[in-house]
């Protein structure tokens, strides 16, 4: 895998003329390697829409690598929602133009591809994939996907639906649940506005309530809390998504813990949040009438690869400062 994301950014960096790689790229240990955010706004990097259709191609062939094929296909509905909620051609039923075309999501590539670690991501309006490569693997993580709206309610993709999963797998999981299961998952009547750990750099588990623990589900139950989790996990291409399942069992299946917040009838505004020793998911659909939905997976030891630039250092190679 990494040898094929390898080859997949010197291909795009190929492709680009020189002003496109100066904006595309900057050093790996820039100041703002930790920074990101899923609000609207402008971010360091090359937008889609600044590529031709040949580059794009070469630019979304990354995210095509990073993902599973559910999670591309996610990734293409949260930038299909936007261009849905903008008004843009290509939301046009039957339009030939093509569908990244004038769409702020801005790519980046941190160092060399070609030598020592290196990092490419994707962020946007309700998109944001981190990736940094090592000779030891590949992190993901933060990993966010959004929709507004997350149903369409008017026009000619009524009830258009984005991110359905994330939600009635949770449905399913709090109504499965027994009266006293239920009394320690739902924390709060009242759902927060948004994701607890916003886009802090470094995630805080702590802001999360710790909610029913999977210790205490019958067998069931736990097939829902597992298909749940693989949700989010599952979007990351297969050798990702295995390496954090390894992590999760490894450090304890039974330590995961279910929250809820806001109100359990569809349509309504909630909230829930899965934590556990290496990882957290959280989900909220609170805001435009529980109509937009604003999700995360956060891997508390490898957000932003640092265990495995912990272990690239150790073994004594030095940073790569290209550009």
């Amino acid at each position: 895998m990494r040898d094929s994301l390898r080859e997949a950014a010197l291909a795009l960096l190929a492709a680009l003329e020189p002003a496109q790689v100066e904006t595309i790229r900057a050093p790996f240990d820039t100041d703002d390697r930790l920074e990101w955010t899923y609000l609207p706004g402008a971010r360091p990097g090359l937008t889609l829409g600044e590529m031709s259709v040949g580059q794009r191609a070469l630019a979304m062939r990354l995210v095509e690598l990073a993902s599973s094929a559910r999670g591309l296909a996610d990734a293409c509905g949260v930038m299909a929602a936007e261009a849905i909620r903008r008004n843009l051609p290509q939301a046009v039923p039957g339009s030939t133009i093509d569908p990244y075309d004038d769409q702020r999501y801005f790519l980046r590539i941190l160092g060399d591809p070609s030598d020592g670690p290196w990092a490419w991501r994707i962020n946007g309006h309700h998109l944001a994939v981190h990736q940094t490569i090592t000779d030891d693997g590949v992190s993901i993580t933060p990993h966010f996907f959004g929709s507004e709206p997350a149903t369409i309610l008017d026009g000619p993709h009524t009830g258009r639906r984005f991110l359905a999963p994330e939600e009635w797998l949770a449905r399913d999981l709090l109504s499965a649940l027994e009266p006293g299961q239920r009394e320690l998952a739902i924390v709060s009547s009242v759902a927060p506005r948004d994701i607890l750990t916003r886009y802090d750099p470094v995630a805080d588990p702590g802001l999360l309530h710790k909610g029913l623990a999977y210790g205490n589900l019958e067998a069931d139950q736990r097939e829902l809390f597992t298909r749940l989790v693989d949700q989010y996990v599952g979007r990351a291409a297969e050798p990702i998504a295995q390496r954090a399942w390894h992590d999760i069992t490894e450090a304890g299946v039974e330590r995961l813990t279910f929250a809820w917040a806001g109100s359990p009838k569809p349509g309504e505004g909630h909230y829930y949040s899965i934590a556990g020793p290496t990882f957290l998911l959280e989900y909220d659909n609170t805001q435009d009438d529980a109509n937009h939905i604003h999700s995360v997976w956060r891997d508390l030891r490898n957000d932003w690869g640092h265990d495995l630039l912990a272990r690239h250092y150790a073994q004594g190679v030095p940073n790569s400062h290209s550009s």
